[in-house]
């Protein structure tokens, strides 16, 4: 994601996931993880990034890519830890919904990490379904998958039909 806006958000997220994972998957993994996707995989019209800013400041976020022609991919939804417990993740979630369904997507693919039990909770109390045991013990699971329908707009064009830009 070449978006100067995102930068703030990665940068952050790639420290709290060396600190919370660096003892599975070793130095460096976190920025390499997070570089994986090319950013144009994000773009328009399969794909979208959204950035909320405060006073010019980066404070939450995420994006979502292509999974298969019904399904988008969320990545990266987060929150600047300066910013958490306001509600910003689920403005996140729901408008990045709202953009998927407008652009024909019929579900939601995501996935978070085991270490991260806010994220679990913030995706069971939205409406997502675990693709996974919840009685089992996440560390013994990796990605903790999850998926959501979404409410299909009445004329919403179809992936791939030409329309204008997104």
């Amino acid at each position: 994601m070449h978006d100067p806006r995102v930068r703030p958000l990665l940068d952050e997220l790639a420290v709290e996931y060396d600190t919370r994972y660096g003892d599975l998957f070793g130095r460096g993994t976190a920025a390499e993880e997070l570089n994986r996707y090319p950013a144009e995989e994000f773009e328009a019209p399969r794909g979208a990034l959204l950035i909320l800013q405060e006073n010019g400041e980066s404070v939450a976020g995420g994006a979502y890519r292509r999974y298969d022609a019904e399904t988008a991919e969320f990545k990266r939804i987060w929150t600047h830890s300066a910013h958490r417990r306001r509600g910003l993740a689920r403005r996140v979630l729901a408008e990045l919904e709202r953009l998927a369904a407008e652009r024909g997507y019929r579900s939601v693919y995501l996935t978070t990490g085991p270490r991260q039990p806010e994220a679990k909770h913030l995706y069971l109390n939205t409406g997502y379904t675990a693709q996974f045991d919840l009685a089992a013990d996440p560390e013994t699971i990796g990605p903790l998958a999850f998926t959501k329908k979404l409410d299909v707009l009445a004329g919403d064009p179809v992936l791939g039909a030409a329309s204008g830009p997104g």
